[in-house]
């Protein structure tokens, strides 16, 4: 499945919550030499239960917005966003 997702750097803590149709995720690195997109998949992949090579990075790789190919479904991904909401 294909997901939108705007990545926010230089939070204090990870987070992954719903906004409108794609995903919202904090993290603490920052944009510089990949390390961004490096914890971006480490954090989907720990997430989702899947492994760091099935999380692809389609559009946006120097981009706050970027367009992410993840082998899960939508279910998950709503699990996922209301699991970190609550907790």
């Amino acid at each position: 499945m294909n997901i939108e997702i705007k990545v926010v750097t230089n939070a204090k803590k990870r987070g992954i919550f719903r906004e409108g149709i794609g995903l919202k995720v904090r993290l603490m690195s920052l944009p510089i030499e990949g390390r961004a997109n490096e914890e971006l998949i480490e954090y989907l992949s720990d997430i989702f239960n899947i492994k760091k090579s099935e999380v692809r990075i389609l559009r946006g790789d120097r981009d706050k917005r970027k367009l992410i190919s993840l082998p899960v479904d939508e279910a998950a991904i709503e699990k996922a966003a209301s699991k970190a909401a609550n907790g």
